[in-house]
């Protein structure tokens, strides 16, 4: 049996500032990653949403980014190893005590934005991301692009990792995303959408940009709910999965 999970990133309001469609993605997926705060979230938004994860019985991770709320976490900051350890340690910490007053067990940790980006091609960075997760829980586990340095990184250290892939984005033949800037980065066909998604986790394939086939692991899949048309995509997707005989499952289930 494939088993396979759906992510999605929320808790990403801030104040009287609301962002996403929290109340109507939760229930399609089967992990979430609230964000901790510093690119997005806050304090009340952190326990709102942890609580909601809670009642609707799925997974939770924190979903740590750079201190950029203006810039949402997506403009690239040079920091040290030692900072980016002890901003991932904080955010981390932050919302296991939110899981922790909620009663649940923290899953997992998945880097937002820029964070992300450059962990996936800064081994450096991606260690220190990774000793940061292993140092708050080394239970907990680390999501990250497919293939990328933060996957070696963490896998070096004995941390548990998922790796994740992308329905709509576009990849190069190293395996990395092709960047929003690049003509063809987005997919915007959803039959071509689902179809590279079932062939991602049935057959460990996708096809590059370059037309060249590339082997991907897809232990996670990202999906984003903001608007009528992205929860209808959502919906198609765990149609076309169910049909196939693939369960969807959160990743402590398998990994």
């Amino acid at each position: 049996m494939i088993k396979v999970d759906l992510n999605s990133d929320l808790g990403e309001s801030f104040g009287s500032y609301k962002m996403g469609n929290d109340s109507s993605i939760i229930r399609l997926t089967s992990s979430v990653n609230v964000a901790c705060g510093m690119h997005a979230g806050d304090p009340i938004v952190m326990a709102e949403t942890v609580a909601i994860a809670n009642r609707a019985g799925v997974a939770v991770g924190a979903h740590p980014g750079y201190p950029d709320l203006q810039g949402f976490g997506r403009r690239n900051m040079a920091l040290s190893p030692e900072e980016a350890k002890a901003y991932v340690m904080y955010q981390v910490g932050a919302l296991d005590a939110f899981c922790k007053a909620e009663g649940i067990k923290m899953q997992h940790v998945k880097p937002h934005g820029a964070l992300y980006n450059m962990a996936a091609k800064t081994p450096s960075l991606a260690l220190a991301i990774a000793e940061g997760v292993k140092a708050i829980n080394p239970d907990l586990i680390l999501m990250g692009l497919a293939g990328s340095e933060s996957i070696k990184a963490a896998a070096s250290i004995g941390l548990r990792t998922a790796s994740e892939v992308f329905a709509d984005r576009a990849y190069e033949e190293d395996g990395s995303l092709r960047a929003r800037s690049k003509k063809g980065a987005m997919i915007h066909d959803e039959e071509e959408c689902i179809a590279r998604v079932l062939r991602m986790v049935k057959e460990g394939k996708v096809t590059a940009y370059s037309g060249e086939d590339i082997d991907i692991q897809a232990d996670s899949i990202c999906v984003h709910g903001d608007g009528e048309k992205a929860l209808i995509f959502v919906h198609k997707i765990r149609k076309a999965l169910t049909e196939e005989g693939i369960t969807i499952a959160p990743l402590y289930s398998f990994l």
